[in-house]
Protein backbone atom coordinates (compact mmCIF):
# COMPACT_ATOMS: atom_id res chain seq x y z
CA UNK A 1 0.00 0.00 0.00
CA UNK A 2 1.66 3.05 -0.95
CA UNK A 3 1.26 6.14 1.67
CA UNK A 4 0.34 9.31 1.22
CA UNK A 5 3.03 12.02 0.91
CA UNK A 6 2.59 15.31 2.95
CA UNK A 7 4.83 17.76 0.74
CA UNK A 8 4.59 21.04 3.56
CA UNK A 9 5.55 18.36 6.67
CA UNK A 10 8.42 16.20 5.32
CA UNK A 11 8.72 14.53 8.56
CA UNK A 12 5.16 13.24 8.39
CA UNK A 13 5.68 11.62 5.34
CA UNK A 14 9.17 9.88 6.70
CA UNK A 15 7.11 8.90 9.86
CA UNK A 16 4.25 7.21 7.90
CA UNK A 17 7.13 5.64 6.23
CA UNK A 18 8.71 4.36 9.05
CA UNK A 19 5.07 3.38 10.65
CA UNK A 20 4.54 1.17 7.78
CA UNK A 21 7.42 -1.28 8.24
CA UNK A 22 6.68 -2.39 11.69
CA UNK A 23 5.37 -5.45 12.68
CA UNK A 24 1.92 -6.08 11.46
CA UNK A 25 0.92 -7.93 14.36
CA UNK A 26 0.91 -4.66 15.83
CA UNK A 27 -2.13 -4.14 14.17
CA UNK A 28 -1.35 -0.56 13.71
CA UNK A 29 -4.46 1.60 12.24
CA UNK A 30 -2.47 4.29 10.16
CA UNK A 31 -5.36 6.51 9.58
CA UNK A 32 -6.08 6.54 13.26
CA UNK A 33 -3.14 8.71 13.68
CA UNK A 34 -4.03 11.96 15.28
CA UNK A 35 -1.96 14.77 17.88
CA UNK A 36 -1.55 13.85 21.04
CA UNK A 37 0.45 16.81 22.19
CA UNK A 38 3.71 18.84 21.84
CA UNK A 39 5.66 20.61 24.26
CA UNK A 40 8.44 23.15 24.45
CA UNK A 41 10.82 21.37 22.11
CA UNK A 42 10.65 20.15 18.88
CA UNK A 43 9.11 16.50 19.93
CA UNK A 44 5.89 15.92 18.85
CA UNK A 45 3.25 13.62 19.74
CA UNK A 46 0.50 11.29 18.23
CA UNK A 47 -1.90 9.01 18.85
CA UNK A 48 -2.64 5.85 17.02
CA UNK A 49 -4.86 2.91 17.10
CA UNK A 50 -3.53 -0.86 17.33
CA UNK A 51 -5.03 -4.36 17.66
CA UNK A 52 -5.14 -4.33 21.46
CA UNK A 53 -4.67 -0.60 22.83
CA UNK A 54 -3.93 2.96 21.41
CA UNK A 55 -0.49 3.62 21.40
CA UNK A 56 1.86 6.66 20.71
CA UNK A 57 4.10 8.07 18.79
CA UNK A 58 6.78 10.25 19.35
CA UNK A 59 8.48 12.41 16.96
CA UNK A 60 11.99 13.66 17.69
CA UNK A 61 13.57 15.38 14.44
CA UNK A 62 16.95 15.32 14.45
CA UNK A 63 19.77 17.34 14.71
CA UNK A 64 17.32 19.20 17.06
CA UNK A 65 16.26 16.03 19.36
CA UNK A 66 17.83 12.54 20.46
CA UNK A 67 15.76 9.57 20.84
CA UNK A 68 18.44 8.09 22.98
CA UNK A 69 18.50 9.59 26.14
CA UNK A 70 14.58 8.84 26.39
CA UNK A 71 15.57 5.24 25.85
CA UNK A 72 18.65 4.93 28.63
CA UNK A 73 16.21 6.87 31.19
CA UNK A 74 13.09 4.54 30.16
CA UNK A 75 14.89 1.36 31.35
CA UNK A 76 17.14 3.41 34.39
CA UNK A 77 13.22 4.39 35.40
CA UNK A 78 11.41 0.92 34.44
CA UNK A 79 14.16 -1.30 36.51
CA UNK A 80 12.88 0.78 39.79
CA UNK A 81 9.32 0.28 38.74
CA UNK A 82 8.18 3.58 37.75
CA UNK A 83 5.32 3.77 35.54
CA UNK A 84 7.02 4.86 32.05
CA UNK A 85 6.25 4.10 28.29
CA UNK A 86 7.26 0.92 27.24
CA UNK A 87 9.10 1.41 23.77
CA UNK A 88 8.05 -1.25 21.66
CA UNK A 89 9.63 -0.03 18.11
CA UNK A 90 12.69 2.50 17.63
CA UNK A 91 14.55 4.23 14.89
CA UNK A 92 17.26 6.32 16.58
CA UNK A 93 18.35 7.47 13.12
CA UNK A 94 15.21 9.20 11.98
CA UNK A 95 14.15 10.00 15.77
CA UNK A 96 10.77 7.91 16.28
CA UNK A 97 9.47 5.72 18.61
CA UNK A 98 6.54 3.60 19.05
CA UNK A 99 5.86 4.00 22.70
CA UNK A 100 2.53 1.88 25.25
CA UNK A 101 0.14 4.97 26.04
CA UNK A 102 0.17 6.22 29.81
CA UNK A 103 -3.59 7.74 29.23
CA UNK A 104 -4.97 10.69 27.48
CA UNK A 105 -5.06 12.98 31.08
CA UNK A 106 -2.23 14.49 32.57
CA UNK A 107 -2.60 16.17 35.99
CA UNK A 108 -2.36 19.66 35.16
CA UNK A 109 -5.79 18.80 32.35
CA UNK A 110 -7.15 17.20 35.65
CA UNK A 111 -6.40 20.04 37.95
CA UNK A 112 -7.58 22.69 35.38
CA UNK A 113 -10.93 20.69 35.25
CA UNK A 114 -11.25 21.24 38.74
CA UNK A 115 -10.83 18.42 41.85
CA UNK A 116 -11.79 18.63 45.31
CA UNK A 117 -8.98 18.40 47.97
CA UNK A 118 -10.49 15.24 48.98
CA UNK A 119 -9.59 13.93 45.18
CA UNK A 120 -6.43 16.27 44.73
CA UNK A 121 -4.53 15.34 47.83
CA UNK A 122 -4.56 11.21 46.72
CA UNK A 123 -3.16 11.90 43.12
CA UNK A 124 -0.10 14.16 44.99
CA UNK A 125 0.68 11.58 47.55
CA UNK A 126 0.74 8.64 44.42
CA UNK A 127 3.51 11.48 42.90
CA UNK A 128 5.40 11.48 45.99
CA UNK A 129 6.08 8.36 46.28
CA UNK A 130 6.70 8.09 42.81
CA UNK A 131 9.45 10.51 43.50
CA UNK A 132 10.98 9.11 45.70
CA UNK A 133 11.08 5.48 43.79
CA UNK A 134 12.73 7.48 40.54
CA UNK A 135 15.80 9.13 42.81
CA UNK A 136 16.57 5.44 43.74
CA UNK A 137 17.32 4.94 40.12
CA UNK A 138 20.62 4.65 38.80
CA UNK A 139 22.42 7.63 37.84
CA UNK A 140 25.74 6.77 36.80
CA UNK A 141 26.58 8.55 33.40
CA UNK A 142 24.23 10.73 33.40
CA UNK A 143 25.17 14.61 33.07
CA UNK A 144 26.06 16.49 36.23
CA UNK A 145 24.02 19.01 37.40
CA UNK A 146 26.45 21.08 39.07
CA UNK A 147 27.44 24.35 40.31
CA UNK A 148 28.17 25.34 36.68
CA UNK A 149 25.30 24.41 35.12
CA UNK A 150 23.49 25.90 37.81
CA UNK A 151 25.15 29.41 37.57
CA UNK A 152 25.00 28.91 33.81
CA UNK A 153 21.21 28.64 34.45
CA UNK A 154 20.69 31.83 35.65
CA UNK A 155 22.00 34.04 33.65
CA UNK A 156 18.59 33.08 31.35
CA UNK A 157 17.02 34.81 34.48
CA UNK A 158 19.34 37.87 33.47
CA UNK A 159 19.54 37.87 30.11
CA UNK A 160 16.25 37.22 29.03
CA UNK A 161 13.71 37.94 31.83
CA UNK A 162 15.53 41.17 32.99
CA UNK A 163 17.16 42.53 29.54
CA UNK A 164 14.56 41.02 26.83
CA UNK A 165 11.56 41.06 28.83
CA UNK A 166 10.90 43.73 31.24
CA UNK A 167 13.75 45.86 29.20
CA UNK A 168 15.83 46.82 31.29
CA UNK A 169 19.61 47.31 32.08
CA UNK A 170 20.61 47.07 35.56
CA UNK A 171 23.54 48.93 36.90
CA UNK A 172 27.01 47.24 37.34
CA UNK A 173 26.87 47.73 41.03
CA UNK A 174 23.70 45.87 41.08
CA UNK A 175 24.38 43.48 38.57
CA UNK A 176 27.28 43.01 40.74
CA UNK A 177 25.53 42.29 43.85
CA UNK A 178 22.92 40.04 41.77
CA UNK A 179 26.19 38.01 41.23
CA UNK A 180 26.66 37.39 44.52
CA UNK A 181 23.57 36.42 45.31
CA UNK A 182 23.89 33.57 42.45
CA UNK A 183 26.71 32.32 43.76
CA UNK A 184 25.07 31.72 47.30
CA UNK A 185 22.28 30.15 45.80
CA UNK A 186 23.98 27.60 43.81
CA UNK A 187 27.09 26.99 46.14
CA UNK A 188 24.20 25.68 48.48
CA UNK A 189 22.32 23.78 45.84
CA UNK A 190 25.10 22.19 44.65
CA UNK A 191 26.64 20.81 47.49
CA UNK A 192 23.09 18.99 47.94
CA UNK A 193 23.32 14.70 47.79
CA UNK A 194 23.36 13.63 44.18
CA UNK A 195 20.28 11.78 42.78
CA UNK A 196 19.10 11.09 39.41
CA UNK A 197 16.81 14.34 38.64
CA UNK A 198 13.75 14.44 36.14
CA UNK A 199 14.05 18.36 35.55
CA UNK A 200 10.53 18.64 35.27
CA UNK A 201 8.29 16.29 37.56
CA UNK A 202 5.61 18.54 37.53
CA UNK A 203 1.92 18.35 36.52
CA UNK A 204 2.02 18.31 32.85
CA UNK A 205 4.40 15.23 32.58
CA UNK A 206 2.76 13.26 34.90
CA UNK A 207 -0.36 10.95 33.86
CA UNK A 208 -3.42 10.18 35.41
CA UNK A 209 -3.93 6.36 35.35
CA UNK A 210 -7.67 6.00 35.10
CA UNK A 211 -7.86 2.59 33.91
CA UNK A 212 -6.03 -0.61 34.92
CA UNK A 213 -4.53 -0.64 31.25
CA UNK A 214 -2.36 2.36 32.04
CA UNK A 215 -0.64 0.89 34.79
CA UNK A 216 -0.34 2.15 38.19
CA UNK A 217 -0.69 6.00 38.80
CA UNK A 218 0.70 8.05 37.91
CA UNK A 219 2.62 8.05 34.85
CA UNK A 220 5.87 9.56 33.83
CA UNK A 221 7.00 11.21 30.75
CA UNK A 222 9.31 13.36 29.23
CA UNK A 223 12.37 12.22 31.38
CA UNK A 224 14.63 12.28 28.42
CA UNK A 225 16.53 15.51 29.89
CA UNK A 226 17.23 13.63 33.17
CA UNK A 227 20.87 14.49 35.29
CA UNK A 228 22.35 13.42 38.21
CA UNK A 229 21.42 16.63 40.20
CA UNK A 230 20.95 17.90 43.34
CA UNK A 231 17.78 15.93 45.24
CA UNK A 232 15.52 18.54 46.09
CA UNK A 233 15.39 19.68 42.48
CA UNK A 234 12.62 17.69 41.27
CA UNK A 235 10.01 18.24 44.65
CA UNK A 236 10.93 22.34 44.24
CA UNK A 237 9.67 21.18 40.51
CA UNK A 238 6.31 19.56 41.47
CA UNK A 239 5.85 21.87 44.86
CA UNK A 240 6.02 25.20 43.61
CA UNK A 241 4.53 24.07 40.05
CA UNK A 242 5.03 26.91 37.25
CA UNK A 243 1.71 26.17 35.71
CA UNK A 244 -0.45 25.47 39.07
CA UNK A 245 -0.48 27.79 42.16
CA UNK A 246 -0.41 26.52 45.30
CA UNK A 247 -0.37 27.88 48.43
CA UNK A 248 2.37 27.92 50.94
CA UNK A 249 0.75 25.56 53.57
CA UNK A 250 -0.07 23.06 50.61
CA UNK A 251 3.45 23.57 49.38
CA UNK A 252 4.92 22.65 53.07
CA UNK A 253 2.26 19.95 53.17
CA UNK A 254 3.11 18.04 50.68
CA UNK A 255 7.31 18.24 51.31
CA UNK A 256 7.13 17.16 54.84
CA UNK A 257 5.16 13.75 53.55
CA UNK A 258 7.70 13.50 50.54
CA UNK A 259 10.55 14.08 53.25
CA UNK A 260 9.05 11.25 55.07
CA UNK A 261 8.77 9.10 52.60
CA UNK A 262 12.58 9.90 51.18
CA UNK A 263 13.89 8.91 54.97
CA UNK A 264 11.70 5.59 55.28
CA UNK A 265 12.84 5.14 51.68
CA UNK A 266 16.61 5.95 53.09
CA UNK A 267 17.20 8.44 51.13
CA UNK A 268 19.98 11.23 51.92
CA UNK A 269 17.66 14.09 53.59
CA UNK A 270 18.61 16.10 56.64
CA UNK A 271 17.38 14.90 59.65
CA UNK A 272 15.69 18.24 60.72
CA UNK A 273 12.83 19.43 58.84
CA UNK A 274 13.73 22.48 58.87
CA UNK A 275 17.30 22.05 57.38
CA UNK A 276 15.43 20.07 54.57
CA UNK A 277 12.68 23.05 54.07
CA UNK A 278 15.63 25.40 53.00
CA UNK A 279 16.97 23.28 50.87
CA UNK A 280 13.95 22.48 48.85
CA UNK A 281 13.39 26.05 49.17
CA UNK A 282 16.77 27.45 48.04
CA UNK A 283 16.29 24.90 45.46
CA UNK A 284 12.92 26.48 44.38
CA UNK A 285 14.01 29.97 44.05
CA UNK A 286 17.07 28.55 41.47
CA UNK A 287 14.51 26.67 39.63
CA UNK A 288 11.77 29.88 39.22
CA UNK A 289 14.12 32.12 38.20
CA UNK A 290 15.49 30.03 35.42
CA UNK A 291 12.07 29.43 34.49
CA UNK A 292 11.34 33.18 34.19
CA UNK A 293 14.18 33.03 31.87
CA UNK A 294 13.30 30.18 30.31
CA UNK A 295 9.14 30.93 29.63
CA UNK A 296 10.29 34.77 28.64
CA UNK A 297 13.22 33.24 25.82
CA UNK A 298 9.90 31.01 24.49
CA UNK A 299 8.05 33.74 24.34
CA UNK A 300 10.46 36.19 22.55
CA UNK A 301 12.49 33.86 20.57
CA UNK A 302 10.05 30.99 19.97
CA UNK A 303 6.84 33.23 19.71
CA UNK A 304 5.31 30.82 22.37
CA UNK A 305 3.25 33.67 24.26
CA UNK A 306 0.85 31.42 26.10
CA UNK A 307 4.06 31.28 28.48
CA UNK A 308 3.65 34.44 29.33
CA UNK A 309 0.55 33.95 31.19
CA UNK A 310 2.59 31.59 34.04
CA UNK A 311 4.99 34.34 34.81
CA UNK A 312 2.87 36.02 37.64
CA UNK A 313 2.45 32.78 39.21
CA UNK A 314 6.61 31.86 39.29
CA UNK A 315 7.19 35.34 39.76
CA UNK A 316 5.60 35.13 43.06
CA UNK A 317 6.99 32.00 43.74
CA UNK A 318 10.21 33.48 43.64
CA UNK A 319 9.30 36.52 45.96
CA UNK A 320 7.75 33.80 48.58
CA UNK A 321 11.33 32.52 49.06
CA UNK A 322 13.67 35.96 48.09
CA UNK A 323 11.69 37.70 51.28
CA UNK A 324 11.80 34.93 54.05
CA UNK A 325 16.22 35.50 53.94
CA UNK A 326 18.19 38.46 54.44
CA UNK A 327 20.79 36.85 52.00
CA UNK A 328 18.23 37.21 49.00
CA UNK A 329 17.49 41.45 49.66
CA UNK A 330 19.28 42.54 46.70
CA UNK A 331 17.09 40.21 44.71
CA UNK A 332 13.89 40.88 45.97
CA UNK A 333 15.19 44.62 45.19
CA UNK A 334 15.99 43.79 41.77
CA UNK A 335 12.01 42.33 41.62
CA UNK A 336 10.85 45.42 43.00
CA UNK A 337 12.24 47.48 40.15
CA UNK A 338 11.23 45.25 37.42
CA UNK A 339 7.82 44.99 38.73
CA UNK A 340 7.70 48.90 38.63
CA UNK A 341 8.96 48.93 35.06
CA UNK A 342 6.60 46.11 33.79
CA UNK A 343 3.52 48.41 35.35
CA UNK A 344 4.70 51.50 33.80
CA UNK A 345 5.30 49.56 30.16
CA UNK A 346 2.09 48.47 30.77
CA UNK A 347 0.27 51.89 31.55
CA UNK A 348 2.26 53.31 27.46
CA UNK A 349 -0.41 51.45 25.35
Amino acid sequence: MTQPTHPSDPRMSLLLKWLATLDPNIGLQIQSLAPASSDASFRRYFRIQAHLATLIVMDAPPPQENCRPFVDIAARLSQVKLNVPTILAQDLEQGFLLLSDLGPTTYYTKIQQGLTDAELQPLYRDALAALVQLQTANHAGLPAYDAKRLKDELGLFVEWYITVHCKTQLEPAVLQQLDQVFDLLVAHNAAQPIVLVHRDFHSPNLMLSEGSQYGVNPGVLDFQDAVAGPITYDLASLVVDARTTWEEPQQIDWAIRYWELARKQGLPVPTDFADFHRDYEWMGLQRNLRILGVFARLNHRDKKAAYLAHLPRVNQYVRQVAARYIVFKPLLRVLDQLDQVQTKVGYTF
